[in-house]
């Protein structure tokens, strides 16, 4: 058995609290513009190390499980299963979200000196965002499946936004595939399958670094939140304190009951086995910010640990990367909330039953859509007629709480896809001898 502190999620702990600590060494000592300059690029080296690899993954992985599947009505019964799953559990977000703000009622502790003095502060980040949101809103209701499929699949496959595009062209790959007589199709087959081989050693070689880029990563955000006065930071993170409390609660609490309901619903696997299984993913989301950066290693530890099939974690995975945002749901509600409390407004019974709608819509229409949070955001409160300008009242804290949510975000998609595996009958056994 490995020593403790040679185990990955260890590693990865330790390089978030050496980050932290950086980062707040350097802005007490005056170290912000070497932290910037020379410690933050690691960290998006190796977040573009996981972005390089992910498309790849995606198309090699799902043609490969669609080619073994050799049944293209499981497919389609697959994703039926997967969409439906991944709404639930975005209503169940939203609801506990709108349940803990209503009950700590945030925005009444936020003085009003502080509501003047955030707004004047961030007002003027949220111009392009409204202009996204209204373009997300403009949009025909057809439009989000037109944009899955694509034009041109290179064009698709150069941004890692377009996951669902990527997906799209790998299932009608493998479907094509199937139909052609096997001595025909082995060649190609056997061509996909050994990418994938390849790409999941790339993996477990770019997670060497993960330590070190956690690292970089957690002392940029410090060093970005508070410059070179860390009283400013802790200052803001007071003021906006109880706000986070319903937000990181929420979190908490849609993590300790929806997802141990919906394993005593479909699966008998336990909910603190599936955590250890996963930890190194949920904590690279944590750091990372970025449930497609970190896509490549939530599919090698649901495939490796967790038990997964292949042919069911390449297809749920991708598109939860793209559409289900639990944890994102959560926080619009929670903010959208606050945002009305501090501004002295009150929120009825059919303004908040808008947000569980429009939050859950926001979160698949705007898919793919750069600072989507945000801009979802922007959605819900102009679906309630709550001023726009009050995110100005968030934006401060948003870098830490996109943090938790990306997590959650993360776990959302893995235990959705341990779900439908078991409903498909290719849930195999877990294997928590981890970090190897």
């Amino acid at each position: 058995m490995k020593k403790w502190y040679k185990q990955l999620h260890w590693q990865i702990i330790i390089g978030l609290v050496l980050g932290l600590i950086w980062g707040l060494i350097a802005s007490v000592s005056g170290f912000t513009e070497f932290t910037i300059d020379y410690i933050q690029p690691v960290g998006t080296i190796f977040i573009n190390l996981l972005k390089l690899i992910a498309v790849p993954l995606v198309l090699a992985s799902l043609i490969v499980g669609v080619t073994n599947l050799n049944d293209v009505t499981q497919l389609s019964r697959m994703g039926g299963k997967t969409i439906g799953i991944y709404l639930v559990t975005t209503i169940c977000a939203i609801t506990i979200g709108l349940t803990v703000v209503n009950i700590i009622q945030p925005g009444d502790f936020l003085p009003a000196e502080t509501q003047e003095q955030l707004m004047s502060s961030y007002e003027g980040n949220i111009e392009g965002s409204a202009e996204s949101a209204q373009e997300v809103i403009d949009r025909s209701p057809m439009t989000f499946f037109v944009d899955i499929v694509p034009q041109n699949f290179f064009k698709a496959a150069s941004d890692n936004g377009n996951m669902l595009q990527v997906v799209f062209v790998a299932i009608l790959l493998g479907i094509g595939l199937i139909q052609i007589p096997s001595d025909k199709s082995k060649s190609l087959v056997n061509f996909f399958d050994s990418l994938n081989e390849v790409i999941i050693k790339i993996v477990d070689l770019v997670m060497k670094i993960a330590p070190y880029g956690v690292f970089a990563l957690m002392a940029g955000v410090i060093v970005d939140l508070a410059g070179d006065d860390i009283g400013q930071a802790l200052n803001l993170l007071g003021a906006l304190g109880w706000y986070c409390v319903a937000v990181l609660v929420g979190l908490l609490l849609h993590l300790f009951i929806v997802y141990s309901s919906l394993f005593k619903m479909f699966s008998k696997m336990k909910l603190t086995d599936f955590f250890k299984a996963i930890r190194p993913a949920m904590l690279l989301g944590f750091s990372t910010s970025s449930s497609s950066a970190t896509l490549p290693v939530t599919m090698e530890r649901v495939e490796k640990n967790v038990g997964v099939d292949e042919e069911v974690a390449s297809f749920v995975l991708p598109i939860g990367a793209t559409i289900n945002m639990d944890g994102t749901s959560l926080y619009q509600a929670v903010a959208a909330v606050f945002i009305a409390q501090a501004l002295g407004l009150d929120l009825g019974l059919g303004q908040q039953l808008t947000i569980v709608i429009t939050a859950t819509l926001a979160s698949i229409g705007s898919a793919g859509v750069p600072g989507a949070g945000i801009i979802m955001l922007v959605i819900v409160l102009q679906a309630i007629q709550v001023p726009v300008e009050g995110i100005a009242l968030i934006l401060g804290v948003d870098r830490i709480l996109d943090m938790c949510r990306t997590a959650v975000n993360i776990t959302g998609d893995a235990a959705v896809s341990v779900a439908v595996a078991h409903t498909e009958g290719l849930l195999g056994e877990m294997h928590l001898e981890d970090d190897e």
